[in-house]
């Protein structure tokens, strides 16, 4: 029986860490000799040897301040790190003494009623076996695990209670940790908890790309005790994913942050974060979050800690629940087994034994191949990808699945299922993996052989695994006998393996329909009723099916139907997971129900000649055969390319590139030589026209002006491919530039062409020669710090990218200090800046007197929906009696192609200085400008009259006092309240089209569209559309809103101050609602927080990064605009349940002139349980999370209107 007293007392109250070691040592200021001598001279690991006293004073420090817990000085005690100092051969020495050490200080300060505790600490290797880089990548799954099963040995046998992975960057390594530790387990016959605590960038992100989701998922199928986070940043950074592990993970959670992100001062890194802010952020995380274990990484100090403990100590670890959710994770991200709606669509293409397409390039190694294969599936909508690389012509299956899966892992972010017969190969595909896979399969068809052979794999791995019901007697073929073999294989699997029901997938298996045979005429309706025996029988199990399998044999358009229609009713019936491909089903809505009927009796074996029908139904209805003339048919490459580009058409792209360049190539007169121009990327003055597809040879040119032609010379690919660039490529977007300007083309398709472009731009890349600083210019890009919005931010890093830059895409919330040192790194052209909030667009002057103060000379661009040309005329000077300008330039830009005209004018050596004093004398020019038409303003407006709103209304009662939380809005409800003309014209980029333009748009694309989206988002589950909204007593007092308690309403609770217009008639919002009455209020305040969840937006984000520019940039609209469809079905809601009518009253959102202050969000939270039960949050700046979210107060008022306090 396994017992710790570190985890019984963790159930009891929260645990305190101890702080930095290295923060403290390098504090000591100790020498060299200190260290052992010159040659051991920073290893902070041997002072355990060298001066243990020092290392004793520290773990002394930190418990005399109170910590709970101290970690061992072996951070770095592995052999492979160890190795550098010639320490390799005393790991379990080192590691031994280091823990008894720590074992003595925390016996002196322990007592029976505050036990202390040790900590052995482990840290990363120094490799990243899930990356293919030859130096960091060369290390194997099994050489880490003998790595850290030497270094736990050494720890406990010093006495260390808890074994701690912390600073984890790779979560391949992870797996290899926590296995070499299991296997010292059990060779040893010992036993201690095992906590892990990952890093993550300010991203949210592991070093590799993995995000929390991802990270949790595989580390809690591992089987650790503790899960949490450390090091990289501060509190502020690791809120969200704190609130992530909190919300999700059924472990107990620690946080163990730096003192800030550091900065340099004099070559030494300076931590900012104060004791107290520690304290109160750590304070936050474990009443209000849930988190169990707390302390200090780099940069934190004993008074750090002592603040920590003066918070949390002694406080109960607050209660989670969390329910089970079956999920496998990938190198990137973690996916639900279970999809609502269901199934889970596991993509089957990506298999040798299924895809003539696939078995052709694994024969050739050709993985980049298999690789865009399996990305495909993936944009056609798979979940999950089975991957099989078994080959009869080959005997390296092992070695073929392996370097698969380390390029997938890094290529696609779908979890893999590894589909195999070889144990060896099961072996090699999880010790290659980082995330929680799936093994494909185990049964009983030769006994307990397979299960016993592959089991152990599985639970070392924490992988799922699918169970086929086939026992000794074969294939099971009734439901009966189905369930039978499915229990032995769950007693076997759950009893003996420990494997929790989830991880047992069952593939109840089915026959083709197609051969007409009696004994197979019953295979469908068997299949339906064991999944659904299977499901009754076998609470917290899965189900799978290979789909396609029923239609073996068929037509290709009638398998599409029968598949689709079976799939349908395996899914009634309780299917989890389908093995099929997502482009080859139909959506059981759209199939004709003749056809549904034809498909029915032959699955339900309805009729005697019900295969007969099927068959004869789908050799008169064919398959329709369209053929499309080609436009490009009769044109040269280089008018096909600009055609493509122009008209959106990726098809075919490539090879017309690769035409164009041979023509070039061929038809270039004289000698070759490089193309002078910006960064090498310069036109040739001297090339002739275009060649024809169909010229055949190429024997000559005539020189343009006429004249004798001259032999030709083959000019470099380089060459070739440059002139295509700046010739052809370049030119065809700027077209759709000046287009897209003159209205011809909403936003939109200019993301479509984009894309061509991407694929166009990356064909041409293969025939350029890698020269550094290939490119017209670098930009940084980045939306500022506290804003979550990047989707015009985005639009410009396309846009850019697409003519010729080199972008730096920094995301979104990002530090000002990062900003500069990025473009610092790279030197930047320029800065691009981007925010949707006012309260963040503050963050664009900060940075441009940041740069000025530093002395540097980097143009900024400022841009987004809280921009106008007046605020950034004003960010443009340095000084607060607006005196001196910003010298290299702040520039205002309206959209994508205008940031794209003033970085082509700030590249251009010969246009650059004419063009930054311009916009200095625009900037002065407008300032005065400004000042004289308020100056006018102001002496023209009349003085205000009236005395404000009424205040004889009467004041509505409200059905009800306090909040309520709607889990679930009905989507067909929400679709009511779309402002469609906003949707297409703000939003879907089409503001000004007109008269046929806009008739054409909206019949042929938006309308389609938006239908699309409807089906699409209702069936695979991106919608998680939830509200809290209520009423409580108010009253104004002054420019305050005073909030009550809503069971005494005499208790304020809460309270609001808004600002009031300095003229006009002198409004602030706290005027529409009734006075104080003595201590009681007499009035009443609604307010709601809708949000639409982050499935759909980081659907739309996935389609940008992967190249889908214009399907991502229409979902996110869609998105935005379905929350405010939200915001209005509440507000309707909520006029109802206070008996007035819908023209009465409004909603005022934060962040609009009447109520600019997004920090007021803070209040509302506290308010409505928008954290709690809506998993929303908040950034620094008060912006709401998920994006795709709104917040109001909904004043009653019959005067109430919109207006700016500004």
């Amino acid at each position: 029986m396994r017992h710790s007293p570190y985890l019984e007392i963790l159930k009891q109250r929260v645990l305190v860490y101890d702080g930095a070691m290295g923060t403290n040592i390098q504090a000591l200021g100790l020498s060299a000799a200190d260290f052992g001598g010159p040659g051991l001279e920073g290893c902070n690991d041997h002072l355990v040897f060298s001066r243990p006293d020092a290392v004793e004073h520290i773990h002394a420090s930190f418990l005399e301040v109170g910590c709970d817990v101290v970690e061992t000085n072996t951070f770095r005690s592995n052999r492979l790190t160890l190795r550098e100092y010639g320490l390799q051969d005393r790991v379990v020495e080192l590691n031994r003494a280091a823990a008894a050490l720590a074992r003595r200080v925390a016996d002196r300060f322990s007592t029976p009623e505050r036990p202390r505790f040790v900590a052995g600490s482990i840290g990363p290797s120094g490799f990243l076996p899930s990356t293919s880089d030859p130096t960091l990548g060369d290390i194997t799954y099994d050489e880490l695990a003998d790595v850290f099963a030497e270094q736990a040995r050494g720890l406990v046998e010093g006495g260390v209670d808890v074994l701690l992975i912390e600073t984890s960057q790779d979560i391949l390594e992870v797996k290899a940790q926590i296995a070499g530790i299991r296997r010292y387990f059990r060779e040893a016959g010992v036993w201690r908890p095992v906590q892990v605590q990952v890093t993550l960038d300010v991203t949210g992100r592991m070093l590799l790309g993995t995000d929390i989701g991802a990270a949790m998922v595989t580390i809690e199928a591992l089987r650790a005790d503790v899960i949490g986070l450390n090091c990289s940043t501060g509190p502020e950074h690791m809120r969200q994913p704190v609130r992530f592990l909190c919300e999700k993970s059924r472990l107990p959670i620690s946080v163990i942050p730096n003192a800030g992100i550091p900065h340099n001062e004099g070559g030494k890194a300076v931590y900012p974060l104060t004791p107290d802010e520690l304290a109160a952020a750590h304070e936050e995380f474990v009443t209000r979050l849930g988190v169990a274990i707390v302390g200090g990484c780099c940069g934190t100090t004993p008074e750090h800690l002592r603040a920590v403990v003066e918070r949390v100590w002694g406080r109960p670890v607050r209660p989670r629940s969390v329910p089970r959710v079956p999920r496998v994770s990938s190198a990137m991200k973690a996916t639900s087994l279970v999809q609502d709606p269901a199934p889970t669509l596991v993509g089957e293409r990506v298999n040798a034994q299924g895809s003539r397409k696939v078995k052709r390039l694994l024969l050739a190694e050709d993985y980049d191949g298999v690789l865009q294969v399996a990305r495909e599936q993936v944009e056609g909508n798979a979940h999950l990808l089975d991957v099989c690389v078994a080959l009869t012509e080959r005997q390296d299956e092992a070695e073929q699945m392996r370097r698969l899966v380390k390029l997938l892992a890094q290529g696609v972010d779908a979890p893999l299922m590894f589909d195999t017969t070889e144990v060896e190969v099961v072996a090699a595909a999880l010790k290659q993996y980082p995330g929680r896979g799936i093994v494909n399969s185990i049964n009983l068809e030769n006994g307990r052989a397979r299960i016993d052979a592959v089991l152990p794999h599985v639970v070392e791995h924490g992988a799922a695994v699918v169970a086929l019901t086939i026992d000794e007697q074969g294939m099971a073929k009734t439901a009966e006998r189905k369930l039978e073999v499915a229990r032995r294989i769950y007693d076997i699997a759950t009893k003996e393996y420990g494997l929790e029901p989830d991880a047992l997938i069952f593939d109840t298996l089915t026959f083709t329909l197609a051969t007409g045979e009696a004994e197979y005429r019953r295979s469908a309706v068997e299949t339906i009723e064991g999944i659904r025996l299977i499901k009754r029988e076998l609470p917290g199990v899965l189900t799978i099916l290979g789909v396609s399998n029923v239609s073996f044999g068929l037509a290709p358009h009638a398998r599409a139907v029968l598949n689709s229609v079976f799939l349908h009713r395996c899914v009634e019936a309780g299917l989890d997971l389908a093995i099929v491909n997502p482009a080859h089903v139909i959506p059981y809505a759209e199939i004709a129900p003749e056809e549904r009927e034809l498909a029915d009796d032959l699955i339900f074996d309805r009729r005697e000649d019900a295969l007969a029908r099927f068959i004869a139904y789908y050799e008169t209805h064919r398959a329709p055969e369209v053929e499309v003339a080609d436009p490009t048919a009769d044109m040269t490459p280089e008018e096909a390319i600009r055609w493509k580009i122009v008209h959106r058409q990726k098809d075919g792209i490539e090879e017309l590139v690769d035409r164009a360049v041979a023509a070039r190539a061929r038809r270039a007169p004289g000698a070759a030589s490089r193309c002078s121009g910006p960064s090498g990327l310069g036109s040739d003055p001297s090339a002739p026209g275009p060649a024809r597809l169909d010229a055949g040879a190429w024997p000559g040119a005539a020189e343009p002006g006429g004249g004798a032609a001259e032999p030709l010379r083959v000019a470099s690919t380089h060459d070739a491919a440059v002139w295509v660039l700046n010739n052809v490529l370049l030119p065809a977007m700027k077209e759709v530039g000046d287009r897209f300007g003159a209205g011809e083309l909403i936003l939109p398709f200019v993301l479509q062409s984009a894309e061509v472009m991407k694929r166009a731009v990356a064909r041409l890349e293969t025939y350029l020669d890698k020269v550094e600083g290939q490119s017209k210019g670098r930009v940084v890009l980045a939306t500022v710090f506290g804003d979550v919005h990047d989707i015009g931010k985005n639009l410009v890093h396309t846009i850019l990218a697409n003519n010729g830059y080199t972008v730096y895409d920094l995301g979104k919330q990002v530090p000002i200090n990062v900003i500069i040192e990025k473009a610092q790194e790279v030197n930047a052209d320029a800065i691009g800046l981007s925010a949707l909030l006012v309260s963040t667009s503050k963050q664009m002057p900060l940075c441009v007197q940041e740069l000025h103060a530093r002395g540097l000379r980097f143009p900024v661009l400022c841009g987004g929906a809280a921009i106008n040309p007046s605020f950034v005329r004003a960010a443009a000077f340095v000084d607060e009696a607006k005196t001196e300008l910003y010298a290299p330039g702040v520039f205002y830009c309206k959209d994508a192609f205008e940031g794209l005209a003033v970085v082509e004018a700030l590249v251009d050596p010969e246009r650059r200085e004419a063009f930054i004093a311009q916009r200095r004398q625009e900037i002065l020019e407008g300032v005065a400008r400004r000042a004289e038409l308020v100056e006018k303003a102001r002496a023209a407006r009349p003085a205000r009259t009236g005395s404000g709103p009424r205040r004889d209304i009467e004041i509505p009662t409200p059905a009800f006092w306090g909040t309520k939380v709607l889990e679930r809005l009905p989507p067909a409800e929400l679709y009511r309240y779309i402002d469609l003309n906003t949707l297409y014209r703000l939003h879907w980029g089409a503001k000004n089209a007109k008269g046929e333009q806009w008739e054409r748009l909206v019949r042929e694309e938006f309308e389609p569209r938006l239908e699309r989206y409807r089906k699409e988002v209702q069936a695979s589950g991106l919608l998680q559309v939830r509200a809290a909204y209520g009423f409580f007593p108010a009253a104004a007092e002054g420019d305050d809103l005073v909030v009550f308690d809503p069971e005494d309403h005499t208790t304020e609770i809460a309270r609001f101050r808004f600002p009031r217009q300095r003229d006009r008639d002198r409004l602030c919002l706290a005027d529409y609602f009734a006075p104080t009455n003595g201590t009681r209020p007499v009035d009443v305040v609604g307010f709601q927080v809708v949000t639409v969840g982050d499935r759909l937006l980081e659907r739309a984000n996935a389609l940008m990064k992967g190249g889908d520019y214009s399907e991502g940039y229409y979902l996110h609209g869609f998105g935005v605009r379905l929350a405010e469809a939200a915001a209005e079905y509440v507000h309707r809601l909520m006029r109802r349940e206070l008996g007035i009518p819908m023209n009465r009253g409004l909603r005022y959102s934060w962040g609009y002139p009447a109520c600019p202050d997004h920090r007021q969000h803070e209040i509302l939270f506290r308010l409505l349980p928008a954290r709690e039960r809506l998993g929303m949050d908040l950034t620094e700046a008060g912006a709401l999370v998920p994006e795709l979210s709104t917040a109001a107060i909904v004043v009653h008022h019959p005067e109430a209107k919109y207006f700016s306090a500004a």
